[in-house]
């Protein structure tokens, strides 16, 4: 039943990347003006405006002209940047695993917060405990990341001088460097992230602290930390990866914002540097990386569950 299960979400995944390949080809088909006379300029000549799209295949059906550029995505070929004919492919290797850490470090931070929080706040509801993990949610959700990230510069940085404001370092330059570079962007983005699942995994711990097995197994006298993490937190760990999922996605789209206020090298600068620019090839190709990322992680998620409840069927 299970392999029917993966078997099948493994063949909508596939139809969710072609629709999602379809629309990020679109962008150019639909946009007003030609990307051959944004390579050329406001004055070039129609003449050199029709060469330039023959070249670039442009003057092709719109069936050719997504099939030859989904051959070479597949190929791991995006093409060239309009603006400054580079490999996009190059570029996209070189900041996809910066937006990956500082998605993934956003996220650990988050949980940091979420899990302790969220659990302590369910043992004691009404409590004075409950009332500041709620009213530290509340704040959280409720504060812009951007506007976060400037206090946090503002203190950290240049008041403080811990750590450096801006910039990025690879880890292969050395751990520490990197994540003194990546500390302040994580926690910028993280803390919005670890409010909002805050307030999920209290519910998720609510609801199961309820039911009659976990009043059976304090019954029986066992330990309330046995209680907590081996009946009560293990069942609420569908929902609580129902979050974490949800919030790998869309902190993917969220760290666009603190990547430019940390000068973060990262693929939503990218976008966003593409989008002002009018460089079409470059938006394709981030859109298509951030929708096939989304994607993925959804049907990571959907498999979290067979894992931590090998129980469950799936028809």
């Amino acid at each position: 039943m299970n392999l029917r299960y993966l078997l099948r979400r493994l063949a909508t995944l596939i139809l969710v990347l072609i629709g999602v390949s379809i629309l990020s080809f679109a962008v150019v088909p639909l946009v007003p003006g030609s990307p051959a006379r944004v390579r050329l300029g406001v004055q070039a000549t129609p003449a050199a405006v029709a060469t330039l799209e023959a070249q670039l295949g442009l003057d092709k059906p719109l069936h050719r002209q997504y099939l030859t550029w989904i051959g070479g995505v597949l190929r791991g070929d995006f093409g060239e940047s309009l603006i400054s004919s580079q490999n996009i492919s190059a570029e996209v290797t070189r900041r996809l695993p910066a937006t990956l850490q500082l998605a993934f470090a956003a996220l650990a931070v988050g949980l940091l917060i979420a899990v302790p929080a969220g659990i302590s706040a369910a043992l004691r509801p009404g409590s004075g405990r409950d009332v500041g993990v709620g009213i530290f949610s509340q704040l959280g959700v409720s504060v812009p990341d951007f506007w976060l990230g400037i206090l946090m510069i503002t203190f950290f940085a240049e008041t403080l001088d811990w750590l450096p404001s801006s910039g990025y370092v690879p880890l292969s330059q050395g751990l520490w460097p990197f994540l003194t570079h990546l500390a302040l962007p994580a926690v910028a983005a993280g803390v919005t992230s670890g409010a909002i699942m805050t307030r999920f995994v209290r519910s998720a711990m609510l609801e199961v602290m309820s039911q009659d097995y976990v009043r059976t197994a304090r019954a029986k006298g066992l330990h309330e930390r046995v209680v907590v993490n081996r009946h009560a937190l293990r069942n609420a760990s569908i929902s609580i990866a129902t979050i974490i999922g949800l919030q790998m996605a869309t902190l993917l789209s969220a760290v666009v914002v603190i990547e430019i206020i940390f000068s973060w090298p990262g693929l939503g600068s990218m976008a966003l540097n593409a989008t002002l620019q009018r460089d079409y090839p470059v938006l394709q190709a981030a859109l298509l990386l951030f929708a096939a990322t989304f994607a993925i992680i959804n049907l990571l998620t959907d498999l979290s569950y067979l894992l931590l409840d090998p129980s469950l069927e799936y028809t």
